[in-house]
């Protein structure tokens, strides 16, 4: 064989290769990346079917107590506190209409890290169970909501002033790593208090607020 046909030949056994090669690590990557989405869409579509499981018990308890029967508030406290989980939703059209971020209590431990629930005035600890959203006032914490605890896990909630209301330190989007703490409020972004703001007082019935784990 010639030297040039030699070199022509080995070019051509090299870029085929090469393009192999390329051809199987952009397969890999189209899988990697379908893999990914497959994994994040269930948990998506599960937090999902908790709320709209939630929504039906909430349909039947605001009908009877005569609450507002268009919208109900959500938090979903079993979610790192970085990820949306604070959730409007319309009962109506059975639809998440917003997310937001909301700190949980520090139960005065200041770890950062892990949560407790106590209904016990004094705990500074998030007390799970449902609330009704009383009348806005301006407080320490500036345009804030009173919150009356409807069941025997959170019946203390107005003696311990927990209150819902807007804190500089939650950002206004989800982050990787925990966010601040309360101490036992349900303590949500300025932006976000202003979007619930418009829906609590437009209502001429008062809201629900639902906090579960």
């Amino acid at each position: 064989m010639k030297p040039l046909h030699f070199l022509f030949l080995l070019c051509m056994v090299s870029f085929a290769e090469s393009w192999h090669s390329h051809t199987i690590l952009r397969e890999k990557t189209g899988i990697a990346h379908h893999l990914i989405k497959e994994i994040k869409k269930p948990a998506a579509v599960n937090i999902l079917r908790v709320i709209k499981q939630k929504a039906e018990e909430a349909r039947l308890f605001v009908h009877r107590k005569g609450y507002n029967e268009n919208y109900c508030f959500f938090i979903n406290m079993s979610l790192p506190s970085g990820q949306n989980r604070f959730f409007v939703y319309n009962l109506k059209t059975d639809s998440l209409q917003a997310q937001g971020l909301v700190a949980h209590g520090n139960c005065f431990e200041y770890s950062g890290v892990g949560r407790r629930y106590s209904n016990v005035v004094g705990s500074g600890c998030t007390s799970l169970g449902k609330y009704k959203i009383g009348i806005p006032y301006t407080g320490k914490f500036g345009y804030s909501y009173k919150l009356l605890g409807l069941d025997s896990s959170n019946n203390n909630a107005f003696e311990r002033t927990v209150v819902l209301h807007s804190h500089p330190c939650i950002p206004a989007t989800e982050v990787t790593e925990e966010i601040c703490q309360s101490n036992g409020c349900p303590m949500v972004s300025l932006n976000f208090l202003a979007g619930l703001k418009k829906i609590i007082n437009s209502s001429k019935k008062p809201i629900m607020l639902w906090i579960f784990e």
